[in-house]
């Protein structure tokens, strides 16, 4: 008798909560993991203004070779 008093809640349990609980909670985790945290937006800027800064150099270097050495568009041959 005292085997019957807690197994039918533990498999109502296991039959019903468990399952409807296990995916409301990787619902709730799918969720916040397509949001970006605040760190992460940081690091987005941070990435952004430093690809800003490359091709500012990029093209600086361009313009120099430009000057200095006009062939350096050239393909090999």
């Amino acid at each position: 008798m005292f085997h019957a008093f807690f197994f039918v809640p533990v498999i109502v349990f296991l039959v019903i909560v468990a399952p409807i609980w296990l995916v409301l909670h990787y619902v709730t985790r799918w969720r916040a993991s397509r949001t970006l945290s605040r760190e992460d937006e940081r690091m987005l800027v941070d990435l952004w203004e430093s690809a800003k800064r490359m091709e500012l150099r990029i093209q600086t270097l361009e313009k120099i070779l430009d000057a200095e050495a006009p062939q350096w568009r050239r393909p090999a041959p």
